[in-house]
Order: structure tokens, then sequence, then C-alpha cells
């Protein structure tokens, strides 16, 4: 039976579309970053406190003391500053993934956890997994290899 009309054309849309998401992702990965460094502005503050830049009462015994404070603006502030850049590595890693034909099941958890990342991540994340979940896209991708020690 010969083969039908449709398969190329299918392949061709296939290519196409993980091109594009490729290029989405590292979009959204970039403004991911940019806007994972926004709590820069709370490190200056919690460092303006610790410094002593910034005046404040710290006498009482139940007030916290403005050090202390501020070294809780620096930490939180670094936390979310770590967990928004590993996102936007995760993001940019999965579109170099998806441009490489590489870790299907790598840019499926990646485009889950964009869903979260709303508006922007959500929309891209539900197209990501559309078509990384249509057959015709997931034999483009290598079978995982096992793991060594197996």
């Amino acid at each position: 039976m010969p083969a039908s009309p449709a398969a190329p054309v299918q392949r061709y849309d296939d290519d196409a579309q993980l091109r594009v998401l490729s290029i989405l992702h590292y979009v959204l990965g970039g403004l991911t970053a940019f806007f994972a460094l926004f709590p820069l502005i709370y490190v200056a503050l919690g460092v303006a406190m610790i410094v002593g830049a910034v005046p404040g009462e710290g006498t009482a015994a139940d007030q916290l003391t403005p050090q202390v404070v501020g070294w809780v603006f620096v930490l939180m502030a670094l936390l979310f500053i770590a967990l928004g850049m590993t996102l936007a590595g995760y993001l940019i890693y999965a579109g170099r993934c998806l441009a490489q034909r590489r870790r299907h099941l790598l840019c499926m958890v990646v485009a889950g956890i964009a869903c979260a990342c709303m508006p922007l991540g959500t929309i891209l994340g539900v197209f990501t997994l559309l078509v990384l979940s249509r057959s015709s896209v997931r034999e483009r991708f290598p079978p995982a290899r096992p793991p060594v020690g197996a």
C-alpha cells in the first residue's frame, strides 16, 4: 500500500512547529531571566538595612533589629533570583532540546512547569504539550537511553 500523501506535509508541519516552539522557549527563558532579576531591589534594600544606612529602632526586646530584617530581605530575594534563573535556564535548555529533537520527557516536564508562568508560559506550555504528545512528533525524538548501570 503506498504511503499517504499527507505524511510529508505532516512532517513539515511538525518541523516548523518544533522550530517555532524552540524559538518561543528561548524568548520566554530570556523574559524569565530578566524578571528574575527584579528582586535585586530587595537585595539592595536589605544590604542597606544590614550596614545601617536605613534608620530603624531595634532597642525593644520584642522588635526585630533592622539587621535581621535586612538579612531576611537579602536571603529571600536571593532565593527568588535563584529559582527564577533556574527556571529560565531550563526553558532555554528545553528550547535547545526541541531544536535538536532530544530529551522528549524533559521538554514535556519543562512545558508543564512553564504553564505556571501566566499568561505567556501557560500558552507556550499548553501548545508545547499538545505538539509533543503527537505520535508523529514523538517519533522525531530518539528513544531514551537506559542508565549506565542498568
